[in-house]
């Protein structure tokens, strides 16, 4: 028979492994402001965070990598996808279909798009007919889009109370899985997730950003998110 303490510690080792069963390799493409808020949340429930930066040895780089903590790695874009599950496009709207033809062979893996793109030339408007989400699914044809987290400013990210109130996250896809998935990360950051249907419907969340550049343009800048209906 195992001594007490012995039996505890296997069950802590049990449990460890468990834990880093159901951990998550998650590739954050970029260092900004959207990938400095993701990618703390994301370690903070227990996900192995890898950035990706043309430069993983700047300063600022580093500092994101000590605030992140856990085991959170830095490299190349194309290097830090390999081997993730995840992969979250925290870049320039107008570069997003680009850098994912970039980044190779995505084939199976969720990709969550919070990118917004509007012409920033006159009046705002949508580019095309399309949207990011869908340029991005077109891009990675066998990886699984998920437009999330283009709805909110950063901040209400990591601090959803600072709205007020419940923060919903409209989550677009083709695959149901995939937005089960993410809708797991929006939960675990005291969040709450809402399917509004497919990648096509990403157009709409999207066009949120041309109402308040107008609004800022005409001098009235202001936060926006979602909030579900209470339920009686």
């Amino acid at each position: 028979m195992f001594p007490r303490l012995t039996l505890f510690a296997v069950s802590i080792a049990f449990v460890t492994l468990a834990n880093d069963a159901l951990a998550e390799r998650i590739a954050i493409i970029g260092t900004g402001n959207v990938a400095g808020a993701l990618g703390p949340e994301f370690a903070a429930l227990g996900h192995n965070i890898v950035y990706g930066s043309r430069d993983p040895s700047r300063e600022d780089v580093k500092a994101l990598l000590s605030q992140t903590g856990g085991n959170a790695a830095a490299t190349s874009p194309s290097e830090s996808v390999a081997g993730a599950d995840i992969i979250v496009l925290a870049v320039p709207g107008g570069l997003a279909e680009t850098i994912t033809r970039d980044l190779g062979d995505l084939s199976g893996k969720i990709i969550i798009d919070p990118t917004n793109n509007y012409s920033r030339e006159g009046v705002p408007h949508l580019v095309g007919d399309t949207s990011n989400g869908e340029l991005i699914q077109r891009a990675a044809p066998a990886a699984y889009v998920v437009k999330a987290f283009n709805t909110l400013n950063w901040r209400q990210m990591v601090d959803p109370d600072s709205s007020g109130g419940p923060v919903s996250i409209p989550l677009a896809g083709d695959n149901a899985a995939a937005k089960s998935k993410v809708a797991e990360l929006v939960t675990g950051m005291g969040l709450e997730p809402v399917d509004v249907g497919p990648i096509q419907n990403a157009r709409h969340v999207e066009g949120m950003l041309v109402l308040w550049a107008h609004a800022r343009a005409n001098g009235a800048a202001f936060n926006y998110h979602l909030r579900k209906v209470p339920t009686e």
